[in-house]
C-alpha cells in the first residue's frame, strides 16, 4: 500500500478493521500502524514482528481438530515503541474438485488432471459416476507479479499465484491407490488485489500445458526464484533399472495412453514456470540440475547458487551453480561429503563441515538429449549381489546396497541421469533420509534443511547407512531436525577446483529439533509443543522468522510454525485438518506494500495408527467439510486487527 501521507491512529484502525493480509510489507504500510501515537506527529516504521502461539485443539472442540484452526496473533512493534496486534485466520481459494472461474466465462475443476494431450482423465472406478480425477494434495505454491500484466475480471492489482498437485491419494472408490500413478498438474491463479485492504480473490484458474517437458511427475515442495518465476519439483525418480515398475506403467497409462512410452530418465528434474501477464503460463524442465528426488530448491541471493532438497533414503545435500545470473539451464552440479561431528543435537557445541565433490557440468539441452536417447545399460552396470568383479564399486543408494560399474565415456550421463548412484560412486554422503525443504536467510548466511525423519540410512547399524559417510546417530529421531547450513564464498571442490559461488554451504547444524513419545491421550506419539517431521520451510526477512511446515505422521493434527531465529521463540500459527499435512508454504515480504503468508493442506482425514482414538469423532466430519476426503485446500493466512497497544507519553 503506498501513501505519501500520515494518517491518524483512528484512521488507520478504520483502514485494517477486517481486512484479510498481513499489512506490514513496507515501511509505507507499516507506518499506517504507527502514527498518531498520543497525539504525536512524528511517522514510526516498522521494527519487529513476533507471533502468539495457540494451543493444540483436541476432542473437546473436534469441530477445530477437522478444520484449519487458527488461534493465533501477529504482532508489529514499531519505531516509536507502539504494537499492533492482528488476530489470524485462514481464508482458502477454493477446495480442491470446486468449479471456479476459468477466465473465459467458464468454470474449470480446481486440482483436475489432463493427459499429454490436455484432456481430463477421468476417473471410472464407481460405475455410473465417472468424473474428471482432482487432487487431494496441493503442495508449492508461489505468489509473484508481472510487469505489465493485465487480465480481464481484475478490478484491482493483478497478482499471480502458482500451484502444483502433488499427486490424489485415492480414486473415488475409496480402494484404488494412485499415488504417483497420475502426471501432476500445474495451475495458474489469477488473483484480484485490492489496492486497499490487500485481499486477494481468484478471478482466473489456468491449466499449465506440461506437454512439452513429457509431463510432470510427483511435484511437491517449491520456491520462487530471485528473478520471479515458479522453480517446482519432481520427487522419488523412478528407478531406470527397474522395467517392472507398476507406478510408472500406470503414469505412462494415464499420461500417454500407452504404459510403455514413458522414459524415467524424462522424470526427477527441477520444472520451472515462467508467468505470462496474460495469466498463462510457459514451462520448461532444467536436465541440467541432477536427477535425483528434488523437494524443494532455494536459489540464493547471487541468482545462480541453488541448494536442493533431496527426498529419499540415502540422500545428500546437493547444490547446483549456474552459470549465468537468472538462467538454470546449464551448470555445475556438487554433492556434499559430510566432515567428522554430525549431530542431530541442537546442544551441540559446533557442525560437521562439508565439502563438495563436483559431478559435472553441463547444459539442460545436452542432458536432455542423453535422457532422450540413452538406455540404463548404455550408462552404467547394477548388480544386487557382488558379481566378484573388481571393475564393480560397492555402493548403497535408495536404501539398497549396490555394485555398480560406469561405462566408459558415460560420466557426464552417469552424473546427471544417474546422478544418486554416480553421487555415491565419487564418495558423496549418501546418508540423509527425508531430506525436504530448503530455505534462506540472506542477512546471515545461513540456509536451513528440513530432514523430516531421521532414521535408517541416518542410523549406526542400519543395513542403509554406509559407514564412514559422516552421517551416523545412535538412534532413530522419528520427528526429525530442522538443520542450519552456514554459507560461505572462496571455497574449492575435493579436487581443488575453484568453486564459483559466495553461497556454499560449508558445514551443518541441528536448529530445531522434534522429540519422540510415547503415545499421549491424543493419540501425538511426537511431542505436539514442538515441531515434528519438519517439511516445508520458508524464511521471511521483514519478520526475521523461518515458517515451517509439517508433513507428521506422529502428530494427530499437523501444524504450522513460525520460529523466530533471533528471540528464539517458536510460535503455533495454524493447525491442519487431522490426517492432513501442511503444504504449499511461501512467505512473502511485500506485494504491492502487502505481507502475506501462503499455505495449503494435503489429505484430510488421511488415518494412520496413531488416530485410533479421534477417528471416530471426526470421520464423519472431516468428509463433510472435504468432499468424503477428497478435497483439500489451498489458500493464505489473513489478519485483522485488533486493539493496539498505546505507547505511554
Amino acid at each position: 500500500m503506498s501513501h505519501t501521507t500520515t494518517p491518524t491512529r483512528r484512521k488507520a484502525l478504520q483502514l485494517l478493521a477486517g481486512i484479510p493480509m498481513l499489512p506490514i510489507g513496507t515501511s509505507a504500510a507499516a507506518s499506517l500502524l504507527a502514527t498518531g501515537c498520543g497525539g504525536g506527529s512524528d511517522e514510526a516504521t516498522f521494527a519487529s514482528a513476533s507471533f502468539t502461539s495457540m494451543a493444540a485443539p483436541t476432542l473437546a472442540n473436534a469441530a477445530a481438530m477437522a478444520t484449519t484452526a487458527v488461534g493465533s496473533s501477529l504482532n508489529v512493534k514499531l519505531s516509536d515503541g507502539s504494537t499492533q496486534s492482528y488476530a489470524l485466520a485462514y481464508q482458502p481459494f477454493f477446495i480442491t474438485g470446486d468449479l471456479v472461474p476459468d477466465g473465459k466465462g467458464g468454470k474449470v475443476l480446481a486440482g483436475g488432471y489432463y493427459d499429454i494431450n490436455n484432456k481430463p482423465i477421468i476417473d471410472t472406478s464407481v460405475p455410473g459416476a465417472e468424473r474428471q480425477f482432482f487432487s487431494d494434495s496441493p503442495d508449492g505454491t508461489s505468489l509473484l507479479t508481472v510487469p505489465n500484466a493485465k487480465v480481464d475480471g481484475v478490478k484491482g492489482n493483478p497478482v499471480f499465484a502458482v500451484v502444483q498437485f502433488e499427486y490424489t491419494t485415492w480414486a473415488q472408490d475409496g480402494k484404488s491407490d494412485m499415488y504417483g500413478k497420475l502426471p501432476s498438474p500445474i495451475a495458474v491463479l489469477t488473483l484480484d488485489q485490492d489496492p486497499n485492504t490487500g485481499k486477494l480473490g481468484l478471478v482466473k484458474y489456468h491449466n499449465v500445458d506440461t506437454s512439452k517437458v513429457h509431463g510432470l511427475w510427483i511435484t511437491c515442495g517449491a520456491s520462487l526464484s530471485p528473478w520471479g518465476t515458479h522453480l517446482s519439483s519432481e520427487e522419488y525418480e523412478p528407478d531406470a533399472f527397474n522395467s517392472g515398475n507398476a507406478q510408472l506403467k500406470a503414469y505412462s497409462k494415464n499420461l500417454f495412453g500407452d504404459e510403455t512410452k514413458a522414459n524415467p530418465y524424462h522424470y526427477g528434474h527441477m520444472p520451472e514456470v515462467t508467468v505470462n501477464p496474460d495469466g498463462t503460463a510457459s514451462i520448461k524442465k532444467h536436465f541440467c540440475m541432477g536427477r535425483i528426488s528434488h523437494e524443494l530448491v532455494q536459489v540464493m541471493p547471487d541468482q545462480r547458487t541453488a541448494l536442493m532438497g533431496d527426498d529419499a533414503t540415502n540422500s545428500a545435500y546437493f547444490v547446483f551453480v549456474a552459470d549465468k545470473e537468472k538462467d538454470l539451464s546449464s551448470g555445475t552440479l556438487y554433492a556434499a561429503k559430510v566432515g567428522a561431528g554430525f549431530s542431530i543435537e541442537p546442544a551441540a557445541a559446533s557442525g560437521a563441515p562439508l565439502t563438495w565433490i563436483k559431478l559435472g557440468s553441463a547444459t539442460s539441452a545436452e542432458i536432455e538429449q542423453l535422457a532422450n536417447t540413452l538406455k540404463p545399460a548404455d550408462i552404467m552396470s547394477v548388480a544386487s549381489k557382488d558379481p566378484g568383479d573388481a571393475s564393480y564399486t560397492k555402493i548403497v543408494a535408495n536404501g539398497k546396497t549396490e555394485w555398480i560399474k560406469i561405462n566408459p565415456g558415460m560420466e557426464k550421463a552417469a552424473a546427471f541421469l544417474e546422478t544418486h548412484r554416480y553421487a555415491a560412486f565419487k564418495g558423496a554422503s549418501l546418508g540423509f533420509t527425508k531430506m525436504e525443504g530448503t530455505t534462506v536467510n540472506a542477512k546471515d548466511k545461513i540456509a536451513y534443511s528440513a530432514l523430516q525423519n531421521c532414521e535408517k540410512s541416518m542410523v549406526a547399524g542400519d543395513a542403509a547407512n554406509v559407514p564412514g559417510n559422516g552421517i551416523s546417530i545412535p538412534k532413530t529421531l522419528k520427528a526429525g531436525v530442522v538443520m542450519a547450513l552456514n554459507l560461505r564464498g572462496g571455497q574449492k571442490d575435493t579436487a581443488g577446483g575453484a568453486i564459483n559461488s559466495e553461497w556454499m554451504p560449508v558445514d551443518t547444524k541441528a536448529l530445531l529439533a522434534g522429540e519422540d513419545i510415547a503415545a499421549d491421550a491424543l493419540g501425538n506419539t511426537g511431542n505436539p509443543n514442538k515441531i515434528c517431521n519438519p517439511d516445508n520451510l520458508k524464511f521471511s526477512e521483514k519478520m526475521r522468522t523461518l515458517f515451517i511446515g509439517e508433513d507428521s505422521g506422529q502428530h494427530v493434527n499437523n501444524f504450522l510454525w513460525a520460529y523466530n531465529v533471533d528471540t528464539k521463540e517458536l510460535s503455533r500459527l495454524m493447525s491442519i485438518p487431522a490426517g492432513g499435512e501442511s503444504t504449499g508454504l511461501h512467505a512473502v515480504d511485500e506485494i504491492n506494500g502487502w505481507t502475506y503468508i501462503m499455505s495449503n493442506f494435503q489429505h484430510p482425514g488421511d488415518w494412520g495408527g496413531i488416530h485410533s482414538v479421534v477417528k471416530g469423532t471426526l470421520d464423519p466430519l472431516i468428509n463433510a467439510n472435504y468432499k468424503n476426503k477428497a478435497g483439500a485446500g489451498v489458500g493464505y493466512l489473513t489478519g485483522t486487527a485488533k486493539q493496539p497497544a498505546l505507547r505511554q507519553r
